[in-house]
């Protein structure tokens, strides 16, 4: 990202998993990246500045937003998953994605969008199970929801020149993988691997760079075939 000073970010979610590989890739790029989670990295030296803040609660995101400085993008990686056959499911855990999954994201989307300059740009992390997976149901929702408030920002935003999109990968090595309470195994996409968390990064890099202007309201999925 070419720029005399450099644009801020905030990345939710940026200690680990997705969010982290994020995180370093945008430093790396010039970013200013402002990091969310429910606590510090002590470890990380790439971080312009780093909040702890739970999303699931609306004070809390309004003091994260209060405190931050002006910032040029938002990317929404934070998020869990729940798994359970129709018989199984918890209210409670598809209660509990959805407060991060899409209502995190709209008081961050509704604090932080209005206020950014043409140029803007959104990538909220989705999932490839968006349409549908069994044994995933409340997360696909969540993810569904997702996909249906980025889509709509995007065309509301998209004459300011403020992008939006949404990121999808397939099964991605993460500890989330190797949770003990998933009750579906992942599945390995037909290119013999699971997705690796830095092609994740990539493509958000390249989605918050001026080559990707013309791209918005799109669900991109990172899938290795899986989606075939």
């Amino acid at each position: 990202m070419a720029s005399t000073s450099p644009s801020a970010v905030l990345v939710t979610g940026s200690r680990s998993g997705i969010g982290a590989a994020i995180a370093r890739r945008l430093a790396s790029a010039g970013w200013s990246v402002v990091g969310v989670d429910l606590a510090v990295d002590d470890g990380a030296a790439h971080f312009a500045a780093q909040k702890a803040a739970d999303l699931t609660d609306p004070a809390g995101v309004a003091a994260l937003v209060a405190d931050l400085p002006p910032v040029q993008a938002l990317v929404h990686a934070a998020g869990f998953m729940r798994t359970g056959a129709l018989a199984e499911l918890d209210p409670a855990d598809g209660e509990a994605m959805w407060a991060v999954h899409v209502q995190a994201l709209t008081r961050l989307g509704q604090a932080l969008l209005p206020a950014m300059a043409p140029g803007g740009r959104l990538v909220a992390i989705g999932s490839r199970t968006s349409a549908g997976a069994a044994g995933k149901s409340q997360y696909a929702a969540c993810k569904a929801a997702v996909v249906a408030l980025v889509r709509s920002w995007a065309i509301e935003l998209a004459p300011r020149g403020i992008t939006c999109n949404v990121v999808a990968p397939a099964a991605t090595a993460t500890p989330m993988l190797t949770r003990d309470d998933r009750t579906v195994a992942p599945v390995t996409p037909p290119i013999g691997r699971f997705i690796e968390p830095d092609e994740i990064a990539a493509y958000v890099a390249f989605l918050l760079s001026p080559d990707a202007a013309a791209i918005t309201g799109q669900e991109l999925l990172v899938c290795g075939g899986a989606s075939l």
